[in-house]
């Protein structure tokens, strides 16, 4: 897990793990629906999610190409996007995969004002 907001595409042409820009023909709708959900929300916006292990991981502006961070082959992101031309973001929510009950209400008052401005951008 992480603490960003990623956008197609998240398969490169060339499939290396990571570091490709991945660029959708819709590049900029999809950075700036990540953006409206990144800037609200308390810890995606540092860029700087600081998970254990990868403590040197930051992610501009709290968003990331996906193939750019690493490459996916078949994921669901840009299967929707290509086939239903579905506009969709995968939100990375807790370096945990599966917070403990305690800490459910702290997370949902860091993505709270995060999910209304992006359900206002839809």
């Amino acid at each position: 897990g992480s603490v960003v907001a990623s956008y197609p595409y998240d398969d490169s042409p060339t499939h290396r793990r990571t570091g490709v820009y991945s660029k959708s023909a819709d590049d900029e709708v999809f950075k700036y629906l990540a953006k409206a959900y990144a800037s609200h929300h308390p810890i995606m916006r540092t860029g700087k999610p600081n998970c254990p292990g990868e403590e040197e991981e930051t992610f501009p502006d709290g968003i990331t190409n996906g193939a750019q961070w690493y490459d996916v082959e078949g994921g669901m992101q840009d299967y929707n996007y290509v086939w239903a031309n579905c506009f969709e973001i995968t939100l990375e929510l807790s370096c945990c995969k599966y917070p403990p009950t305690s800490e459910l209400p702290k997370e949902w008052e860091n993505n709270r004002e995060s999910l209304l401005a992006f359900i206002e951008k839809v």
